[in-house]
This record gives C-alpha cells, structure tokens and sequence, in this order.
C-alpha cells in the first residue's frame, strides 16, 4: 500500500514542465541520429529549415507575451478595468476594445479576466469585446506583425483596425441580440493560473501560457513546412488567383491551428506565394475564434454561448478582416 501511495505520488510531481526537459535532453542526445535523418531528404531537409526559420522568428515575441501576460495575471485586477469604464454600454465597449492595447494577455489569461469582469458587475458586452481585443491588438501582437512583413506597414495597420472593429462590433451585436440566459452565472474555467504570493502567481502564469502557447507554435511551425513541401505550387497560383477562396480557406486554417497570437505572423508570411488580403484576414481570424478558445469559452461561460458566439465571431472577423485589407493594404494584394 505504501509503495502504491508512493508511486501515486511521483506521478502526481510529473507536470508538463518535466515532460519538455525530457524532451529536449532526448534531442539532445539522438541529435547525430536526428541530422542524418533530416539530411537523408531535401524535402525534410526543406521542412526542417522552413520549421526552424518560423520557431526561432517568433521565440522572442512568444517569451515577452508570456512575461507581460504572467504580470498582467499577477498586477492587475479586473477591478481596474471595471473602474475606467463608461455607463454608457456602447462607450464602454469601445473603452473595453482598445483596453487590449494596455492589458495584453493571450487567450488563457483573456478569458478568466471576462469571466470576472462580468462577476464584478460590467456588462457581458463589454467583457466580450475586451475578450476579443486583449489577445490581437495588443503591442506585442503588433510589433510581431511587423518584423513578420518587413515593408509593409500596411498590414499591422490593417490588421489592428480587423481586430479591434471584430471586437467592438461583436460587443455591440451581444448588446443588441445577446441573451443573458446563454451564459452561465458562474463556475467555470475561472482562473487558469493560482499562486499563495505574487511570485508565484507570476511563474505559475508565465509557465502556464509559455507552454501552452509554445506546444501550439509548434503545431504551427510544423503546419507551415508542410503546407511549403507537402502542397504543390500550382495549388497555391491557383488558390491566389480566387481571393474569395483563399480568404475562406485561411480564415478556417486559423480555427483549425489555434495558433499563438504573439506568434502567428510568422506562419502567416511563410505563405509568401499567397497575397496579403488572405493572410491578414487569417490574422485577423485566429486570436478571435480557433478550436481551443471555442472550449476555453465553453467552459468558462457555457456551451450554449459558445455555440452561438463562436460562428457569429468567425463571420464578423472575416469581413472586418476582409474590410480592412481593402482599406489600408490597397484592395487585392
């Protein structure tokens, strides 16, 4: 029995921390066994260096968005919030949208901080469109789009204009049409991270969403170098060639990937033979709606909501995307 206890024990101290050591000290070792194999192939050869080019580009940006989201997740209140904004409903909408570019945070920290700002009293419109904003207009979102798309200042511009009318526009949408019976009163997914002191709120946020985030940056670098050596180019001319297509295919690429918003850029310009329209509307797309914000939402608000703001999301992210890329990009590009 007390063997029993002890190797319950062990497995319960086993976290996901311990798993990522692990497997980076099994690279570490096959690292010979791993070149051979890569340099067997030019494809995954091509694969490995188009993984790379995209993992190591966002890194940087992965690390201060998890840094500046552990310290949000340990400074701030969303009694903070709840404090500056407006009566008015559609002001505070808006006051609530732009918050996203002070309080930026990932979709893990977005979503508690919604859940408590309703607890506390402030609409569930205006939660919502701050639910929105805080993970795609933030500065470090921004910059990243940026060093992304190095000569095109157009597309952070177009992309910030996407991403915050999505969220002003689905808070006004829930003001008029939303229903307070589709929510939950309360439970859920209320926090994701808890700590005894702030240091340890900070860590605890910081580990939390760096590997969340860096499993899901992963999947996306390893998404990018196949789509470069698995999809024929002729399938891209063509895919260019149908913007309407191509912006509907992106715009499900971001729900089905969930990718990081902190990293997302990167594996949008990695689509280099695409145009700028499609790209930007999968930007636009991914921070607001993606499989894993869908069951994050589900959990901390109810199925029955989830169900119906996720696809009204996805629509209004697509066009406000699509209305922004004509505006600052110059039409079809």
């Amino acid at each position: 029995m007390l063997d029993q206890r002890s190797g319950w024990g062990l497995r319960s101290r086993v976290s996901s921390t311990h798993v990522l050591v692990a497997l980076v000290v099994v690279g570490l070792v096959t690292r010979s066994w791993l070149s051979s194999l890569v340099g067997a192939t030019d494809r995954l050869q091509t694969a490995v260096t188009v993984f790379a080019g995209v993992f190591v580009q966002a890194v940087p940006f992965l690390v201060l968005g998890v840094l500046v989201s552990g310290a949000i997740a340990t400074f701030v209140s969303p009694a903070v919030l709840r404090k500056v904004l407006p009566r008015n409903e559609p002001a505070a909408i808006g006051v609530a949208g732009l918050a996203g570019m002070a309080l930026p945070g990932c979709e893990c920290g977005a979503v508690p901080v919604a859940r408590r700002l309703i607890e506390q009293g402030a609409p569930s419109s205006v939660a919502l469109a701050f639910l929105l904003s805080a993970p795609a207009v933030n500065p470090v979102v921004l910059v990243s789009t940026a060093v992304a798309f190095p000569g095109e200042p157009g597309m952070v511009a177009a992309r910030l204009a996407g991403s915050l009318a999505t969220a002003v526009v689905m808070g006004l949408l829930w003001s008029r049409f939303g229903s307070p019976g589709w929510m939950l009163p309360g439970g859920g997914d209320r926090a994701c991270v808890v700590g005894r002191t702030r240091w340890e709120t900070f860590t605890e946020a910081a580990r939390h969403d760096f590997l969340q985030a860096g499993a899901f940056l992963v999947l996306g670098a390893a998404a990018a170098a196949a789509l470069h050596v698995l999809v024929p180019p002729s399938w891209y001319e063509r895919l260019a060639g149908q913007v309407l297509l191509a912006i509907l295919v992106l715009a499900v690429l971001a729900v089905v990937l969930a990718l990081c918003s902190e990293a997302d850029a990167f594996v949008a310009a990695s689509m280099s033979s695409l145009p700028l329209l499609p790209r930007l509307v999968f930007l636009v797309v991914g921070p607001a709606v993606d499989v894993k914000l869908f069951a994050m939402q589900a959990g901390s608000f109810g199925r029955g909501f989830a169900i119906r703001f996720a696809p009204s999301t996805f629509a209004v992210a697509v066009v406000c995307g699509g209305v922004a890329g004509y505006v600052f990009l110059g039409g079809v590009r």
